[in-house]
Parts: C-alpha cells; sequence; structure tokens
C-alpha cells in the first residue's frame, strides 16, 4: 500500500498536576526536513527526536511540537548575589555623594545587568520518558493517517491509470483510417515525384521506407502499456515509491506525446489530449506520495 506525505498525529497525556501535548504534522517535500519545538528544558533531546523522525517517517516536511501546561516554568530565575551587593553598596555610595535616601535601592539593583539570571531547570529522567512515550504515539498515529491517504492516492491511481488504458484502446479504432491516410499522402507523393526527371530510384525507397517507420506507433503503444503495468506493480510493492513513481510518469509522458508527434489523425490527436490531462492529474498526485 501506498503512504501518503500528508499527514497528523496527535498524543495527549498527563503527569501528576501537568499535561503534555503532542502534535505531529507533515506536508510533501523532496527531501526531509525536520522541525522541532518544544519548551527549553528538553532541548538538549531535540537530536533524539530528529533521529526518530528521520527513521519512522522517511520523507517530507515535519514538523513536531510539544506544549506543556500547568508547569510552573520552563526556566528559573536566580540572582548573582556577589554583583547585587557590589551595586547596591555602589548606589549607596552614589545616593550618600548626593544627599539622597536609600530606601528604594534593591528594585534599582534587580534591574542591573547580569543581576537576574535565567536558568533552565535539570530535567527529569522519568518526565522525558513519557514524553517520548507520547512522541512514539503521535508518530503511530501520523503513520495511521498517512496510510488512509495513500490508499486514496492509490484508488485515485487505478482510476486515472485504467483512463489512460482505455484512451489507448479508442485511438486503435482509428488505425486502419490513420494508416490509409498516409498511405494516401505518400502515394500522391509518388506520383508528384514520379514526374520529375532524374528520380533516383533506390533513393526514392529508402525515403518511403522511413516515412513509414517513423509514422509506425506500434512501438510506442507497447512500451506505454509496458509503463502503465509497471506502475501499478510498483504502486502494489507499497513501501517508499514517491520517486520511482515520479520516474515512470515521465516515461509514461515521453510515449504519449511521441504517440501525439506520430499520429497525424485528429481523432487520435484528441485521445492523446486526454491522455495528457490524465497523466497531468497522476503527475500532481504522485507530488504527495512518500
Amino acid at each position: 500500500m501506498l503512504k501518503s506525505m500528508t499527514g497528523f498525529g496527535k498524543a495527549m497525556g498527563n503527569r501528576g498536576d501537568v499535561s503534555y501535548n503532542v502534535e505531529l504534522r507533515s506536508l510533501n517535500s523532496k527531501q526531509t526536513d525536520i522541525y522541532v519545538k518544544m519548551p527549553s528544558q528538553f532541548k538538549s533531546k531535540e537530536l533524539e527526536v530528529r533521529t526518530l523522525l528521520t527513521r519512522e517517517l522517511t520523507r517530507g516536511k515535519i514538523e513536531l511540537s510539544m506544549h506543556i501546561h500547568g508547569a510552573t516554568s520552563d526556566t528559573l530565575q536566580t540572582i548573582n548575589t556577589t554583583l547585587a551587593k557590589h551595586y547596591h553598596q555602589e548606589l549607596r555610595n552614589l545616593a550618600g555623594a548626593l544627599g539622597e535616601g536609600t530606601e528604594s535601592l534593591m528594585p534599582m539593583v534587580l534591574k542591573m545587568p547580569e543581576v537576574l539570571a535565567s536558568k533552565a531547570p535539570e530535567m527529569d529522567p522519568e518526565e522525558w520518558g513519557f514524553i517520548m512515550n507520547l512522541i512514539r504515539e503521535a508518530i503511530s498515529k501520523h503513520s495511521e493517517f498517512r496510510s488512509v491517504e495513500g490508499q486514496s492516492l492509490e484508488d485515485d491511481f487505478k482510476v486515472r491509470l485504467n483512463n489512460i488504458t482505455g484512451l489507448l484502446t479508442e485511438a486503435e479504432k482509428f488505425e486502419d483510417v490513420r494508416v490509409e491516410s498516409v498511405r494516401t499522402r505518400l502515394n500522391k507523393g509518388v506520383e508528384e515525384l514520379a514526374k520529375q526527371e532524374n528520380l533516383d530510384k533506390n533513393r526514392h525507397e529508402q525515403e518511403i521506407i522511413y516515412y513509414i517507420e517513423k509514422l509506425d506507433i506500434n512501438e510506442e503503444k507497447v512500451r506505454l502499456n509496458a509503463h502503465l503495468k509497471y506502475f501499478v506493480e510498483t504502486m502494489n510493492q507499497g513501501g517508499v515509491a514517491g520517486k520511482k513513481l515520479g520516474f515512470i510518469t515521465q516515461e509514461l509522458g515521453r510515449e504519449i506525446n511521441t504517440l501525439g508527434s506520430k499520429a497525424y489523425h485528429q481523432d487520435i490527436q484528441r485521445v492523446v489530449v486526454q491522455m495528457k490531462d490524465e497523466l497531468e492529474k497522476i503527475k500532481e498526485q504522485v507530488l504527495n506520495v512518500l
């Protein structure tokens, strides 16, 4: 089964009076782009989280966000006592020199540079283990979401591929008329050339053979059918197939374009335009396949 690069997973849990919320989202991307947002006390664990996401989710623009509610704070305020005493004494000296009172010095001291410093609290290993379980749960739900979306993509691909196969069959109905039209045009050209003097018959025959081969579309039809079957086989294998399916759609496009350039018949060209329309819809959706 195919998987979509688009996905969503959410896990919530409580530990004591603290509630935790982990959300995981992903969108399509050619590369693996991972963004992690979590409280500062867990920043040292970001590499561990990124490694897990890369291994489990493979590809896409992936964003994990974690929110904690009920915790005191993710930072602690500490006072540099030595520096505070220094500022306080300096301010007292200044106040004395100016004849000012010293009653309101403490608020001023606390506003002085580097007196207050932020310090992240130490991480609780048990709390981090609890959070990692939530992250794994979010990944599992995200993977389920991707599978559901992947099934929708697979169903759409089958419809489009069947449409192209049906259009190819429709094009074959006009083959006899097309061949007769090409033969008439060649014969008319032969008659015109026969009127010319010094006609090189060998060269003339070679040119007829060249144009007959150039206008033959049997090889394109065979290759187009082969690529359609290969697309289905790759799709049925599942796994990470997005890039491979993208390459196959390029080959499908080449054969359809060649059919159009060789058609020389308005009904076949009309069918080719419909094929291109179906293929473009496949290409758009392949970009979402993991």
